[in-house]
């Protein structure tokens, strides 16, 4: 049980992040967080059916891909916002990837999540993992936009949400 909320903690962490990082940029609308969230929806749904078909194929414990997939993905977030940018703002691609990033964390939690319950999982798995990324990236953004979330560096934010992946990733691993 207690695994099961900081798991929660941690992705709602990663969600509040990449919704207060995408509300710091003045090019993202959001619109572009609606479709990422559809997006990320229809990802959720697909690592659903995926972890239900692929189970019993993998002849060695299932944590370990979600725990370095998920390690992966915070190093990679994390270095990704060190990398030289030609802009100040995000252009529209960079809000695509980092939707397409965002997207692939959340079918992988489904897919972690659908492999600890395997016989017993069901289609609110996937529903919930994704209406909790909306609902935290949603209230972050429009906190940000509002300026009640202190204007921080937008590095700062994709550093805090790749370590959470981080996190979740060594979650999976170790507990």
């Amino acid at each position: 049980m207690l695994i099961s909320v900081v798991s929660g903690l941690v992705v709602s962490v990663d969600a509040f992040f990449i919704g207060v990082s995408l509300g710091l940029q003045k090019q993202c609308k959001f619109l572009h967080l609606a479709m990422i969230n559809i997006f990320l929806m229809g990802l959720c749904m697909l690592g659903f059916f995926i972890a239900g078909q692929v189970y019993q194929h993998i002849p060695f414990n299932p944590d370990f891909i979600v725990g370095f997939a998920f390690i992966a993905l915070g190093l990679w977030f994390i270095l990704h916002c060190f990398l030289p940018k030609r802009g100040k703002d995000a252009s529209l691609k960079s809000i695509a990837l980092v939707g397409l990033v965002m997207g692939g964390e959340a079918m992988l939690i489904t897919m972690g999540i659908a492999f600890i319950f395997h016989p017993h999982a069901t289609l609110l798995i996937p529903i919930t993992v994704a209406l909790a990324h909306f609902a935290y990236s949603t209230l972050s953004f429009y906190l940000a936009r509002a300026s009640r979330v202190r204007k921080i560096p937008v590095a700062a934010s994709h550093v805090i949400s790749g370590l959470a992946l981080i996190v979740y990733g060594l979650m999976a691993l170790f507990v």
